[in-house]
């Protein structure tokens, strides 16, 4: 081989991977994403009930306009909407999910997306111009309107603390010697000692001790006397754990739009609904009408979600009062002579009227 074949080699192009992608964020910023000091905070009991919540809210949503929104779609985009802030879709005959996605925007907007498409025999890369995809977001920031932000990231201290509570209760729980004692027995050689430790059943972590009276008393006249067993067993009551433990799943459950009242273990069947209905009509209903605003725009047709009507608590009692009250108002304006466009009127003012 000459030296000028070291010329003519074709060097190998290397690809980097964008900065900016959804596979970067993951492995960079796992903690700015989503939050708590491993990025766990998600896999507590308290964000995986809010995230379910949502799910099935949202999938309970009535759609009208598109046959796309399908009930497993809308799960699939409540779920990465509560846990990253944003869920992204491919427009073909149906919505495609996507794992993984960088996009290049145009004042402020987006303008086209490379987008990785999941496979069971590993992903595949596609692009697409912003009027083939769905890119559904909340919690937006004015400095990246493009990106959005789940209440995770958005109350990261909340999220961290409660990933600290519940991290330290299951160390006590797995480490702590909880239920073991210091037995005081009479003296013996350290080969009967040990014999004696190892034949007490239950040790937890190894750590029941067999104290023989005499050290116990310092080898006093009457070594038996006032002798009793030690507890190893730690004092979580005066650490108030159970308290701070409410007050972060409260925090956490708030940040998802959850009323706190609605998990307390306390809670009746009135406060039930009023969760239900503050969590449909002010925290899902305007998701519903970002993503049926998005789809409108995207699928050229006038897409609308409601979830208030499917999602509402059913109090018979209550909802048989209403329509009373709603006929006699009915008979009252027509006995008064009210014409329909006063009674429009009236019933607009309460905001009793079709959207």
């Amino acid at each position: 081989m000459s030296i000028l074949d070291l010329f003519r080699r074709k060097q190998p192009v290397e690809t980097r991977a964008s900065g900016t992608g959804y596979t970067a964020a993951l492995i960079a910023a796992r903690e700015g994403w989503i939050s708590g000091s491993t990025g766990l905070a998600e896999l507590t009991g308290a964000v995986q009930s809010a995230v379910s919540l949502w799910e099935s809210g949202l999938s309970l949503a009535d759609v009208k306009g598109t046959d796309l929104l399908t009930r497993r779609t809308l799960a699939l985009a409540a779920r990465s909407l509560a846990l990253r802030g944003e869920a992204v879709f491919l427009i073909r005959d149906r919505l495609i999910p996507v794992t993984d996605w960088d996009l290049s925007t145009r004042n402020g907007e987006p303008h086209a997306y490379r987008l990785g498409i999941p496979e069971v025999g590993g992903g595949r890369d596609e692009t697409a111009l912003a009027g083939e995809v769905l890119h559904l977001r909340i919690g937006c920031d004015p400095a990246t309107p493009w990106a959005g932000r789940s209440p995770l990231s958005r109350a990261s201290l909340s999220a961290q603390f409660l990933h600290e509570i519940e991290t330290a209760l299951r160390d006590v729980f797995r480490d702590a010697p909880l239920g073991s004692l210091i037995v005081p027995l009479p003296e013996g050689s350290a080969d009967d000692m040990e014999n004696l430790r190892h034949a007490f059943r239950g040790r937890r972590g190894a750590s029941l001790v067999i104290e023989g009276v005499a050290q116990a008393t310092a080898a006093g006249f009457n070594p038996s006397i006032g002798q009793r067993s030690d507890q190893l067993s730690p004092h979580l009551d005066k650490s108030l754990a159970d308290k701070l433990l409410t007050d972060a799943r409260g925090a956490v459950w708030a940040a998802f739009g959850i009323l706190p009242g609605m998990m307390n273990p306390a809670t009746t069947g009135p406060m039930v609904r009023e969760a239900q209905r503050h969590l449909a009509q002010v925290v899902l209903q305007p998701i519903a009408d970002l993503i049926a605003e998005e789809a409108s725009d995207k699928l050229g047709a006038n897409v609308t979600l409601d979830v208030v009507r499917p999602m509402q608590a059913f109090d018979h009692g209550g909802k048989a009062r209403a329509f009373g009250a709603m006929l006699q108002a009915y008979a009252t304006a027509k006995e008064a002579g009210l014409d329909a466009a006063t009674l429009e009127d009236a019933l607009a003012f309460v905001d009793w009227q079709e959207d």
